[in-house]
């Protein structure tokens, strides 16, 4: 059963904070399920902080069900170029978020449920989550072959993956997220989980390719919303709670206070890219002149995001040295990042101006720059 989570005091008789506790004093003892009524994939995100930072999780489990509009989500030591196709996000409007776990890249839309199970350091048990999840679909579909496996992934009838799992352990609460596949648009996530990017170098945590399937392709039935409503069944049953599902609003500062500010640092460049463990790209690429194609090499370093050192190399009766020269002096430092790339190429229009030749070059060179970008 879903209701409105406005009865304030229920919420606050779980948090760390000195207030009166009142509500649902008598009847939640042992957990609470609640479900996000924003797709928001920043805010959502914030409410996984916010529980794990203030909430008093002794005793008192929580589960949190969650569903974002189109966006990838990457792992907290993963680099976005190596693990998805930024380009194709940024034509087709497609949010780009580094969560506070660990773990691989996932696409997240309408179609696909998060779960969140939060619990106290020492009851963190990913598995128990997992074979939960697998006794509340069987629980709709006794015939279902679901499996958890010892990467903690679900598969389904032996090989296709529908749900992947991340976590994060601080020093009192835990919790361990997964999602869940019931009619995501698979072309598109094969689309965006795919980087066309080269010459990438990287210790950041690689993703684990994998078959996928949706739950409504084997059973049509299994939605989003029964598939729900069948997981919060299943943790009332085994924590021995109400299976109320409190709506919640990730954005009520009445609520979570300080939860906005979370969000908008979720949301910053300097944490969705600036996060990105140091890696080098050293790549090269063709252009045409005069009915011959001339190699451009690049090698740059990135750090925190930002480019360390630049090396781009073009023939020197087609582009001057010093023109060359330039444009990496003037990379360096700047993001590594399309429209930072835009920028110097009207600087140096106005540097040299009414040259139209050596504008057409840069163009062509900046172009092909941020391609790898």
């Amino acid at each position: 059963m879903l209701i409105p989570f406005s009865m304030k005091n229920c919420f606050q008789l779980l948090c760390n904070f000195k207030v009166p506790a009142a509500g649902f004093k008598n009847t939640v003892k042992s957990g609470l399920i609640l479900q996000s009524i924003s797709n928001d994939v920043y805010h959502n995100l914030a409410v996984e902080d916010w529980i794990h930072d203030h909430m008093n999780l002794e005793g008192k489990p929580v589960l949190f069900l969650w569903r974002n509009s189109p966006t990838v989500v990457i792992g907290r030591h993963q680099n976005p170029w190596q693990e998805c196709n930024l380009n194709l996000m940024r034509e087709e409007g497609v949010k780009l978020a580094r969560r506070r776990s660990g773990g691989g890249t996932v696409y997240h839309d309408m179609g696909n449920i998060n779960l969140t199970f939060f619990t106290t350091k020492k009851k963190y048990d990913r598995m128990e989550n997992l074979k939960l999840v697998v006794r509340a679909l069987k629980a709709v579909q006794p015939h279902l072959d679901v499996q958890a496996t010892e990467r903690f992934d679900l598969l389904l009838d032996g090989q296709f993956k529908i749900s992947g799992t991340a976590s994060k352990i601080g020093r009192n609460a835990a919790y361990h997220h997964c999602t869940l596949l019931c009619s995501t648009d698979g072309t598109f996530l094969s689309s965006l989980l795919k980087s066309p990017y080269q010459g990438i170098r990287s210790n950041a945590t690689a993703s684990t390719p994998a078959f996928v399937k949706n739950l409504m392709e084997k059973d049509p039935t299994l939605t989003c919303e029964v598939v729900i409503n069948a997981v919060a069944t299943e943790y009332a049953a085994s924590h021995q709670i109400n299976n109320h599902i409190h709506l919640i609003n990730p954005t009520d500062e009445t609520v979570f206070p300080g939860i906005n500010s979370k969000a908008r640092e979720l949301q910053t460049w300097e944490w969705v890219y600036g996060k990105t463990p140091k890696f080098s790209v050293d790549t090269s690429f063709t252009v045409l002149h005069e009915q011959s194609h001339l190699e451009i090499k690049v090698f740059i370093d990135v750090k925190n995001g930002r480019i360390e050192v630049c090396n781009i190399e073009a023939p020197d009766h087609w582009l001057p040295l010093e023109i060359c020269d330039q444009l990496n002096a003037s990379l360096i430092g700047n993001k590594f990042c399309p429209i930072e790339t835009t920028v110097l190429t009207s600087i140096l229009h106005r540097t040299y101006p009414g040259d139209d030749e050596l504008h057409s070059k840069w163009n062509i060179l900046c172009e092909k720059i941020k391609g790898i970008m």
